[in-house]
């Protein structure tokens, strides 16, 4: 039989990387209801954090960071970035994903609003 597995509309059609982006949008979503500012703020999906983003073009012994914020500037909205290996790497299954994507999005959220992310999301490490 030749031809694809599954049709594109199917989700077995998602590549990781796209599957990985509908979590993060699921999440972002989810806090929109509570906080609609957020509309204004771009939410980006990286493989991997570029050593200028952690601060060094050398190795170091700190831990790869989950996710990052960019503040506002120049006319550009703030960014929240969602880091998809080191998260892949931390999790094994599709809830646990999800579970991690939310609560690095809920603590970059607290970050740029300069807010806890208990604040953001009364549910904050619960899962």
């Amino acid at each position: 039989m030749r031809g694809p597995v599954a049709p594109p509309q199917v989700p077995l059609a998602a590549s990781r990387a796209e599957t990985f982006a509908d979590l993060v949008q699921d999440s972002v979503e989810r806090l929109e209801r509570r906080w609609p500012q957020l509309a204004d703020i771009d939410f980006l999906v990286l493989d991997v954090p570029r050593p200028a983003e952690a601060g060094t073009d050398a190795w170091s012994d700190e831990p790869v960071p989950l996710g990052g914020t960019v503040a506002a500037r120049d006319g550009r909205p703030a960014r929240v970035v969602v880091y998809r290996r080191p998260v892949e790497i931390r999790t094994k299954g599709r809830d646990e994903r999800a579970a991690l994507v939310h609560e690095v999005v809920v603590e970059q959220v607290a970050d740029l609003l300069g807010l806890t992310p208990e604040t953001v999301d009364p549910r904050y490490g619960e899962d």
